[in-house]
């Protein structure tokens, strides 16, 4: 699996650390955590459309096996970096 690039951008930083968003990833809206969301979004099934960072839409690629986004400004996060098996030593 691909790991996220040395010197990670900051969008993919942030997401990995697993800070708080400033911008909800399904809405754009500043967050808030009871913030209505459609089913899918709810479910965790949806992917991210816009920068958790500055709520700016995202270029979103989906594969079938997953997907990658990319924020002008924050750079690049890509499914394969959240969903990695972490196998025992």
């Amino acid at each position: 699996m691909a790991a996220p690039p040395t010197g990670a951008q900051e969008l993919a930083a942030a997401v990995l650390a697993g800070e708080e968003p400033v911008f909800h990833p399904n809405t754009g809206q500043p967050y808030s955590a009871d913030a209505p969301l459609h089913p899918a979004a709810a479910a965790g099934l949806d992917v991210p459309r816009y920068c958790q960072l500055c709520g700016r839409r995202m270029v979103v690629q989906v594969r079938p096996d997953g997907w990658s986004a990319r924020c002008s400004r924050h750079g690049e996060l890509d499914s394969e970096w959240l969903y990695q098996e972490v196998l025992p030593d």
